[in-house]
């Protein structure tokens, strides 16, 4: 079996700007940054993630300040390490009015698989950035349409509150690929808010063309255990089966609650060994590659 971690993120200080990792002292809802405020390059990834059985991955966009930049230093990066075979979700704007110009920009970089705008966060930090104001615009629409024509699919991070939203608007584009970004960050973890989590999943499960990425669930549980995290990816398979959830890491922010080789294990404790190939490969490599 060659595994494939389906999402984890890379960076060089020197080659590309992020503002939120230039950011000191600033806590953010995942946790204080300041461990992973340094490069994070793919040796130390491909180190970590090859000696529990991972063979590929999957570089999700992280907050650059250029989105172009960015994608063209991983392009350098998948280039000069063919062994790696490493494909990579780029960030677009799909409300902007030269979208199709964007698009085909990024279209030019083989190792581009799909795009990610983030819908939502946490409660708190989307209180104040009105991340959530997307699913107002009449532009989203044509936005995820226009990356399905083009054979991309769309990483989609938001918060369970917003799914039955999201949903009617997924609906009308059913040719586009969505990969549903960390479980759909369940944050509120508590017995009632897991219930409430598992209804509003509903909404994403019912839709054909979305998968489930079993990631970032460190992300509200920062002392997480084999036990708390289970509920959660036992919902998941429950409501998307084995051929619609794959496995991600989400390093270097997981790191800051566990080291890669428990959260493997952890994951492989947790997911049935007959569904293994399907979360840890086949779903991954049947959508991005």
């Amino acid at each position: 079996m060659n595994m494939i971690d389906s999402h984890h993120h890379l960076w060089d200080l020197k080659a590309v700007e992020y503002p939120w990792l230039n950011a000191k002292g600033v806590k953010r809802f995942f946790g204080d940054p300041t461990p992973i405020q340094r490069n994070y390059l793919l040796d130390e990834f491909r180190l970590d993630a090859q000696k529990n059985g991972f063979g590929s991955s999957v570089h999700i966009q992280v907050g650059a300040k250029d989105g172009l930049a960015e994608a063209k230093w991983v392009q350098s990066i998948s280039d000069a390490n063919p062994d790696w075979p490493m494909v990579q979700v780029v960030f677009c704007d799909l409300t902007s009015p030269d979208l199709e110009t964007v698009l085909d920009s990024y279209l030019k970089l083989p190792s581009v698989r799909g795009v990610r705008q983030i819908i939502g966060r946490a409660p708190e930090e989307d209180n104040k950035t009105g991340t959530n104001d997307l699913l107002n615009s009449e532009a989203l629409l044509r936005g995820l349409r226009s990356v399905g024509e083009r054979g991309l699919s769309f990483d989609l991070q938001l918060i369970p509150g917003l799914m039955e939203a999201t949903s009617k608007i997924l609906k009308d584009a059913p040719k586009t690929k969505v990969a549903l970004c960390h479980a759909g960050s369940p944050h509120d973890r508590t017995t009632k808010g897991l219930e409430i989590y598992a209804e509003q999943l509903g909404y994403m499960s019912s839709l054909s063309n979305v998968t489930c990425k079993l990631s970032g669930l460190g992300m509200f549980d920062h002392g997480w255990t084999t036990d708390t995290i289970k509920t959660i990816i036992d919902i998941c398979l429950k409501q998307f089966g084995e051929n619609r959830c794959m496995f991600g890491s989400n390093f270097p922010v997981d790191s800051l609650y566990s080291n890669y080789d428990r959260l493997i294990s952890s994951y492989k404790d947790i997911i049935p060994r007959e569904c293994h190939s399907s979360v840890f490969e086949k779903v991954a490599q049947r959508f991005y590659f």
